[in-house]
């Protein structure tokens, strides 16, 4: 799994065919979202899991970046090996990427 800054992170779900996953819960996505997003939160990925392809690249992103990680080691441990997680979560994308995503 790649552990990606922002601004690498942007650059990946910017390519065609990248899966951009989101694993909070839908209240934390109420507040701040990033469009085109597939939203499975991290409790429900073990029963949802075969809901996302296994050979499309994964951007999984949360919070802070700590259930991302999770998510991310959870898909490789089945299968998955196109995997990365935004380090920072969608707090460190509204402070260096877009601010207009509110903070929480």
């Amino acid at each position: 799994m790649q552990n990606l800054a922002p601004d690498a992170f942007k650059a990946l779900i910017a390519q065609p065919g990248t899966i951009l996953l989101d694993v909070r819960m839908p209240e934390e996505i109420d507040i701040a979202a990033l469009p085109g997003a597939v939203c499975i939160p991290l409790a429900e990925l073990g029963q949802r899991v075969a809901e996302l392809n296994p050979s499309a690249s994964i951007a999984v992103l949360c919070h802070h970046g700590v259930r991302s990680e999770m998510a991310g080691r959870f898909l490789e441990r089945n299968g998955f090996a196109d995997v990365s997680h935004l380090t920072g979560g969608i707090d460190a994308w509204s402070q260096l990427i877009d601010p207009a995503v509110p903070r929480y």
